[in-house]
């Protein structure tokens, strides 16, 4: 007897890394606030690239970054920012990286008073926002929520982190379940 599928959103298929990413992280609810900030330095450093480019990049982020610590990428100088633009394993865009450094400035502002997860997921009343879109047209690329968080995140001194930026990550983090409800994954991420 032929084994059976697997059901998946068709924006991940055709590339290995992609469903891998798809069917183990991807609209899981996530609630650790260093995960939570280098998904959001890599959901702004794919701002006009695919998420397959920073994807498949990862590794070097993490390493070029030094593991995403938001204390040691906050000290970061512009030797630094320069050391960056010279690392082939990352996008090697000024605006970018200098964002990130700022964004790290800004997320331990946040956490002075308050986790980022708990800022972030506040936002939801801390589960996350079940849709049951059946395709792939349905699915928004902003909304009046991402545009609210956006809006924030600016005011707290986030750069590269407009709306679209935001509901991508919204996707990502789990803060909303957008896997269409034909999909495997559907009904796992909607627990938190």
């Amino acid at each position: 007897m032929a084994k059976m599928e697997k059901k998946r959103c068709p924006w991940c298929l055709g590339d290995d890394d992609y469903t891998r990413y798809h069917d183990h992280e991807w609209g899981k609810p996530l609630k650790n606030s260093q995960k939570l900030f280098e998904l959001l330095i890599l959901e702004g450093a794919q701002a006009g690239l695919s998420w397959l480019t920073i994807l498949k990049r990862r590794e070097g982020y993490r390493r070029a970054f030094g593991g995403f610590d938001p204390e040691r990428i906050a000290r970061y100088t512009e030797k630094d920012v320069t050391r960056l633009l010279t690392d082939q394993g990352i996008v090697r865009n000024r605006r970018k990286v200098e964002s990130a450094i700022g964004n790290a400035r800004a997320f331990l502002k946040i956490e002075e008073t308050l986790s980022f997860s708990a800022w972030l997921w506040n936002w939801v009343d801390g589960k996350p926002r079940i849709n049951h879109f059946k395709s792939m047209k349905q699915i928004p690329s902003s909304t009046e929520l991402s545009a609210r968080i956006s809006g924030e995140l600016k005011k707290q001194g986030f750069s590269f982190i407009g709306p679209t930026i935001v509901y991508a990550y919204m996707q990502s983090a789990g803060l909303v379940n957008d896997h269409l409800v034909s999909c495997f994954r559907h009904p796992d991420c909607r627990a938190c």
